[in-house]
């Protein structure tokens, strides 16, 4: 009778986790606050400017991540850098998939942030998971025979 019971209570909680992961799931994703609504539409319109204006002839580097994940944190201040630093010599780009769920499946990121070297055709080269130091991320595109100025252009 006890094993019975013990048998019973997994079973009900087996399903009552089942339920709550099913109802997680099921739930339509809220409506952002009506203050923040014109902020969200303006980051995606500027990343579709930026998309139809993006010189095609130029290498790009896309770093796909989130505000928030503490590794994209990190590579926030090097990804401007290497934007301002070389605009000449190849493009920097970052998307956050959280706010734009759909990019991450679009670019078919597994975990973030993700790094994606593009060249001027558009053809992936490489992708990388995890941080990526800017000396990596140099010597990445030097391996590519990009023509990486020893001394950036400012």
């Amino acid at each position: 009778m006890n094993k019975t019971r013990r048998m019973i209570v997994v079973v009900l909680l087996v399903c009552a986790v089942g339920a709550v992961l099913f109802m997680k799931r099921g739930k339509p994703e809220a409506e952002p606050p009506p203050e923040t609504a014109p902020v969200q539409l303006a980051v995606i319109a500027t990343n579709e400017a930026q998309e139809s204006t993006r010189t095609e002839t130029l290498p790009r580097l896309v770093d796909l991540g989130a505000g928030k994940c503490i590794p994209c944190k990190m590579m926030a201040p090097i990804l401007e850098e290497l934007k301002k630093e070389y605009a000449g010599t190849f493009s920097v780009e970052f998307i956050d998939v959280w706010e734009n769920p759909k990019a991450g499946e679009q670019y078919g990121v597994r975990m973030i942030p993700t790094q994606i070297f593009y060249d001027g055709a558009g053809k992936e080269l490489f992708r990388h998971e995890g941080f990526f130091g800017k000396e990596d991320i140099l010597a990445k595109w030097k391996e590519y025979d990009v023509a990486v100025p020893t001394e950036p252009e400012e």
